[in-house]
């Protein structure tokens, strides 16, 4: 039987619009559902790397709605770790996009002593943490918030005279609708000690696994120009087989 050519046209309208369809439903899920995040420095070593590109997803911490009770919403937990905007803004008036571990939730009461951190008065066990030593050792990082001077320091200003209004004895209390957020390299992490808590407002998402890393330089977060990220493409392109860490594609983020 002779098929017309205007059946062959329907077909390929058909065709076309169930490709648009899918691309519709692969856009809405990457862009509402999950979010690519790439790690750019070692403040979460050694749980995250630089070069690990972590899935995120952004259901369970968008705000809960009527409209759509059938998703599964849930509130923070302690030492679960979470990308968010950082509150303070960048050198460009822009929100850089962190990682960092939930350390203190809304009435938690936080100090480190030697950089172990003590929650509600309980040293906590984090095997996955870079304590100090002697030759890296840090008054205000290690033992805060028992030494509050920023003097030399990269703390947020507006932070360094909000801080003290906090302090209660020897803790920091973690104010309602906000969040104290720490790296797990403790000595190399520029976090809630530097530039304060985090609201709500600010979470975008839990990281699942890491579905690719490469190692990556850290500095290379830095290397913004055309070329610069044109020459690290193509670097990862002829480098992808023996750059590639193989042995964490797929690793859980916890």
């Amino acid at each position: 039987m002779k098929i017309s050519s205007k059946e062959n046209r329907g077909a390929t309208l058909q065709e076309l619009a169930s490709i648009c369809s899918t691309f519709a439903v692969a856009l809405f899920v990457m862009t509402f559902l999950f979010q690519n995040f790439v790690i750019p420095s070692s403040s979460m070593a050694s749980t995250l790397l630089v070069g690990d590109h972590v899935l995120v997803e952004r259901v369970t911490l968008a705000p809960s709605s009527p409209m759509a009770s059938f998703l599964p919403y849930g509130e923070l937990k302690q030492d679960e770790p979470i990308v968010f905007f950082r509150p303070a803004p960048n050198d460009k008036g822009g929100h850089d996009i962190l990682i960092k571990r939930v350390i203190g939730l809304p009435g938690d009461r936080i100090h480190l002593r030697n950089g172990t951190v003590y929650r509600n008065g309980i040293a906590l066990h984090e095997p996955y943490a870079a304590l100090p030593t002697s030759a890296n050792y840090d008054p205000y990082n290690d033992d805060f918030p028992a030494i509050p001077s920023d003097q030399g320091r990269d703390v947020l200003a507006s932070w360094s005279v909000d801080l003290p209004s906090h302090i209660q004895g020897e803790d920091i209390v973690v104010p309602a609708g906000y969040y104290f957020m720490m790296g797990d390299n403790r000595t190399n992490s520029f976090d809630s000690r530097y530039w304060g808590f985090v609201p709500r407002a600010n979470l975008i998402g839990r990281p699942l696994f890491v579905y690719w890393s490469f190692e990556t330089p850290e500095d290379q977060q830095y290397r913004t120009s055309a070329s610069e990220t044109t020459a690290f493409a193509f670097h990862q392109f002829l480098h992808f087989f023996d750059q590639t860490r193989w042995s964490r594609t797929l690793k859980r983020v916890n």
